[in-house]
């Protein structure tokens, strides 16, 4: 029994968590109504039985617990009569599954997206209201110390009590200035499901398949090629999942891949879609990730890859979209293409202007650069650099196992 609530905590938690806040107007008060649900959870289920819809049994649980602490805290602080009033609305009683414009996950992404919100604070919130994420986790995604991470946040939620900020979709008028930031937060849902930045899992299905609904019913909100770019990058890069981690739950690279295991039917519409956005003629940066996945997904065997296309069309998201990320990337590209001493130089100019020193990923691509070319020693180093910044367990396993065989290797002459 406990590990099906740790089940439904990892999967639903956040799903009651964004009821919650509508529910209660309040993101601290939903996060502890949270926690009372799934502790009152923990109580009841294993003597009554699970209920048949755990999501409105939680949602339900988490709401009165709320209500009775008000209670209490009412009689002794008059202020919080008008709180304790306020739950009782003919709105806060529907639990139920909602239309696609009332969705409460939506409601949460826009309310943490609103224009009064620093930037740096929306990303911070939608990780750790959306994702679940804990700051330390959030700390090293953005790769600033923990105690700025939450500060951030607390700023975030004291903003939108003070200015009464609606937790709501926004009307058709204001949808597309809010665009470009909320389906950044979209695709930070879909990252830490598609590569876990902690833990041992190398994806998490639920937040992957979270970020696919919630760009399907965007676009049905709001019909644009960045929304259409977007949902076609996520397909194709979902459509690899299955086959990005062996039966064991160990990593396994792009080039290894049994691509017999990939879902053909995202491909399918991950493609079409990209093709509809293209012709379309305003290509962003989300079409452009989407046409670089496609390219992989065209592929029928690794050594088939169009590596230069892949480059071309990272220059063009680097003239698009400059950042140190998209330049490991595209040098990588390039390693492949024109080879590794090529991609060592470009990663090294970028460690240089000490750019992604904390980045477990770039001294990974550079260990594999050095030990393509031989250098054991130095290949070493560099994996055991990736190693020590890196959290999720699959990639760990595959680090030591990288410095293992290097290890057991004679240098090259």
């Amino acid at each position: 029994m406990e590990n099906v609530i740790g089940e439904i905590y990892r999967t639903q938690s956040r799903r009651v968590l964004a009821t919650l806040i509508r529910l209660l107007g309040d993101f601290d008060r939903a996060e502890e109504a949270l926690h009372d649900a799934f502790a009152a959870a923990a109580k009841t289920w294993p003597a009554d039985g699970i209920p048949g819809n755990p999501f409105a049994w939680l949602v339900s649980a988490g709401r009165f617990k709320a209500i009775d602490t008000i209670r209490r805290r009412a009689r002794f602080d008059a202020s919080q009569h008008h709180i304790e009033d306020s739950l009782y609305t003919p709105e806060a009683t529907y639990i139920s599954d909602m239309d696609p414009i009332e969705d409460d996950m939506l409601r949460l992404i826009f309310t943490c997206c609103h224009p009064a919100i620093p930037a740096d604070a929306q990303m911070a919130m939608a990780l750790r209201e959306i994702c679940g994420l804990t700051t330390e986790e959030i700390a090293h995604a953005f790769l600033v110390p923990a105690p700025t991470i939450a500060q951030r946040i607390v700023r975030a939620k004291g903003r939108i009590r003070a200015e009464k900020i609606p937790y709501e979709v926004p009307g058709h008028e204001a949808l597309p200035q809010r665009l470009e930031q909320v389906l950044h937060v979209i695709y930070l849902v879909f990252n830490e499901g598609y590569s876990a930045s902690s833990g041992e899992d190398v994806v998490r299905a639920d937040l992957t398949a979270e970020a696919i609904r919630l760009a399907r019913l965007l676009l049905a909100l709001l019909p644009h090629p960045d929304v259409s770019g977007l949902l076609a990058l996520m397909l194709l890069q979902e459509s690899r999942r299955t086959a990005r981690s062996s039966e064991r739950g160990a990593l396994v690279l792009l080039a290894h891949q049994d691509r017999s295991l990939w879902d053909h039917a995202k491909i399918g519409e991950g493609l079409a879609l990209l093709a509809e956005t293209m012709r379309a003629g305003e290509i962003g940066s989300f079409t452009l990730q989407a046409a670089i996945a496609a390219e992989h997904a065209r592929a029928p065997v690794a050594e088939e890859t169009d590596w230069r296309r892949i480059t071309f069309y990272y220059d063009l998201l680097l003239t698009a979209q400059p950042s140190p990320i998209v330049e490991l990337n595209r040098a990588v590209a390039i390693a492949m293409a024109e080879g590794p001493a090529k991609g060592l130089e470009l990663i090294d100019a970028i460690l240089e202007r000490r750019e992604l020193q904390t980045y477990h990923l770039a001294h990974s691509a550079r260990a594999d650069f050095l030990r393509r070319l031989g250098r054991r020693q130095e290949a070493i180093a560099a994996y055991e650099k990736a190693l020590s910044l890196c959290r999720q367990e699959p990639e760990q396993v595959f680090l030591r196992k990288r410095i293992s065989e290097l290890a057991a290797t004679p240098e090259r002459q």
